[in-house]
């Protein structure tokens, strides 16, 4: 049996689907991962301080954390294990299985570079950069690790730009504005 409505009151008007009301605006279409993503780095660039820029950074983070696989996920996280207690070769050994289970995640292929970074093999470790890099051009954490390596083997001025591409993602990034000043009279009172 159906409920019996209450009569409206004079003047009131009945709820009505949207064909009776066609000047209503739509609801707006839920946010895709991807503009979300977006909004967040439009976000973290408009920051006014550090503090408010880290808050953005880490939801970030989190969405570059998530793959889509449990299965990487769950691997992800005992790779991460690995490297808290420096177990390099199995760290690496379980971001292979992430990289190639899902090539497309930009974070596994940033993640394997830390772990060659760590264990002493900046050559491969700048290969993942750039796949990272790749799939995710805003990275700011793979710019800084190339800046890292390219400083560390003495080229000053494409660490200087890797440096700087990540503070255009990320302008409140206190360790690249300190790289950047360390750099800025060497590297900027060269000839280009």
């Amino acid at each position: 049996m159906l409920a019996q409505q209450a009569p409206l009151r004079e003047g009131a008007v009945p709820n009505a689907d949207r064909d009776d009301k066609p000047n209503l605006p739509e609801a707006p279409p839920p946010r895709s991962p991807a503009a979300t993503l977006d909004r967040l780095f439009e976000r973290l660039a408009a920051a006014k301080s550090p503090e408010e820029a880290k808050g953005i950074a880490n939801l970030i983070q989190r969405r570059w954390a998530r793959s889509g696989s449990d299965t990487a996920d769950l691997l992800m996280t005992r790779a991460q294990e690995a490297l808290k207690a420096r177990e390099l070769p199995l760290a690496i050994e379980l971001l292979d299985r992430v990289v190639t289970l899902e090539p497309d995640w930009a974070e596994g292929w940033n993640q394997r570079a830390n772990a060659l970074f760590l264990q002493g093999d900046p050559i491969r470790s700048m290969l993942d950069i750039a796949e990272t890099l790749k799939r995710e051009p805003r990275h700011y954490g793979a710019m800084m690790g190339l800046g890292t390596i390219l400083r560390q083997q003495g080229d000053d001025k494409r660490a200087m730009v890797a440096y700087r591409r990540a503070l255009a993602v990320y302008p409140q990034l206190e360790a690249v504005k300190e790289a950047v000043e360390s750099l800025k009279l060497e590297v900027d009172g060269r000839d280009a």
